[in-house]
């Protein structure tokens, strides 16, 4: 699958706290364009010039989606995306009638946000009246005095927040969604949030060297990634499991946010490499690659053993067929039919798979074992269905010497993986040495073939 870029989204709505983080205060659910007219309505003029509307305007925006990009409060434990007070973030007064001139100039550039060069996050934009409070960010009045003197909204910009300061123009509006999955991550999972699991621990761990490197960010939930796990809990006084619940995934995101200094004006930032991930939390139409085809098999087992839902072709292509079974399937266990694979679906799928492998019907029982054990095995992983693998591989390796050769222990070791790494070669797929639902499928048919 094409890798992407995960880029900052324009929210639907923002959730604001309406007073101090631990206030037993009301949230409300906002607009998100309501929140910036409410909060401009509040911080500035209508009368003072467009130039320096404008460039506060896009000061809170950014604001606002810095707070709201990196979880800040969530990864605090509130469940709310930001207050409504300036000594923790910015003004908002509920049922604040806005200005008409901010209100214009909010729809105009409602999805623009200022970042800097190198980086992809919004900038944390602080700005002050200037005049009662100096800050290191924007000076409100004094941007109205260099408007006044002919500066662009871009000038001025850069003005207070430095020369590298760009602006990233109709940016995308989507649903303000937590970054947790909703389930937990454990040896085997495979996706872009182990992904990102591995890139924030890998960073945490410059700063917190007692935290193991993970050498491979690849996506798969293996020994090393559950290695660095426990050691992060350890050293924060978590629950030692290995696995990424709620609370360990937020506990990362809050010392990630930390040691890039993410609610700084001057911070680390993140790159557009670091925000690379190879499964996007959702899989949708026109979609290639290796995790569609493993979506594929997933649908297939369960359509095989479900006479209601219509069976597939194997291949790596999201296509019509691919949406219509996804819409069969999410109607079939009442999630919204929207023909997507959101981690919602995505889990219900694997819920699903693991349910009927594990009540095959009598007269399938002899074939159990072909079926996909249903977690990616890899390198010092251990258990009934690594033995299974090896089972198969050693089939495999007496009939083809150039083959690399395995011993059936249940433990994947380095003569495993050269095994498969060695077959995935054979079978033209990605040379990872781990084992998806795409290579055991394949496996088991190379063995029926030639057997």
């Amino acid at each position: 699958m094409n890798k992407r870029i995960n880029y900052p989204s324009i929210p639907t709505n923002v959730v604001v706290h309406l007073g101090s983080p631990d206030e037993a205060a009301r949230n409300i659910s906002v607009p998100f364009n309501t929140y910036i007219k409410n909060v401009a309505s509040n911080e500035i003029y209508p009368t003072w010039p467009n130039a320096a509307i404008e460039a506060n305007i896009l000061a809170i925006i950014s604001f606002t989606l810095n707070r709201i990009y990196n979880e800040w409060y969530p990864s605090r434990g509130y469940s709310f995306d930001i207050t409504s007070l300036p000594r923790y973030d910015q003004t908002f007064v509920e049922d604040k009638e806005y200005f008409d001139v901010i209100s214009k100039k909010v729809d105009e550039i409602f999805n623009n946000y200022i970042y800097r060069e190198g980086q992809i996050q919004p900038l944390f934009a602080v700005y002050c009246d200037g005049r009662v409070k100096t800050c290191d960010g924007l000076s409100q009045w004094g941007s109205v005095d260099l408007a006044r003197k002919g500066r662009s909204t871009l000038d001025i910009l850069k003005y207070y927040y430095g020369n590298d300061i760009k602006i990233f123009k109709e940016a995308p509006v989507g649903e303000n969604s937590m970054t947790y999955p909703g389930y937990v991550l454990e040896l085997g999972e495979a996706g872009d949030q182990v992904e990102i699991i591995q890139s924030e621990l890998n960073r945490i761990s410059i700063n917190y060297p007692a935290i193991p490197k993970i050498t491979k960010v690849n996506g798969i939930y293996g020994i090393e990634t559950e290695d660095a796990v426990k050691k992060f809990q350890q050293v924060f006084n978590l629950n030692v499991t290995g696995k990424v619940d709620y609370s360990t995934w937020y506990k990362i995101k809050y010392i990630y946010n930390a040691v890039k200094r993410l609610n700084d004006l001057y911070s680390e930032g993140i790159s557009e490499g670091e925000s690379i991930v190879t499964f996007s939390s959702k899989l949708q139409y026109g979609d290639t690659g290796l995790y569609v085809k493993g979506l594929h098999y997933y649908l297939n087992v369960i359509a095989f053993f479900d006479p209601t839902l219509p069976l597939l072709d194997v291949n790596g292509v999201f296509n019509d067929n691919t949406k219509s079974m996804i819409i069969n399937f999410q109607n079939r266990y009442d999630l919204p039919t929207t023909g997507v694979v959101d981690s919602k679906t995505w889990l219900k799928i694997k819920e699903v798979y693991d349910t009927t492998i594990k009540n095959i019907p009598s007269e399938y029982v002899q074939y159990r074992d072909e079926f996909y054990p249903g977690r990616v095995l890899s390198l010092g992983m251990t258990g009934s269905d690594v033995k299974m693998l090896q089972n198969y591989l050693y089939q495999i390796c007496i009939k083809y010497k150039n083959i690399p050769g395995v011993k059936v222990t249940g433990v994947f070791d380095d003569l495993t993986e050269a095994s498969v790494t060695s077959l995935q070669k054979r079978f033209d797929i990605d040379l990872s040495g781990v084992v998806g639902p795409t290579f055991w499928n394949k496996m088991i048919e190379y063995v029926k073939q030639n057997n």
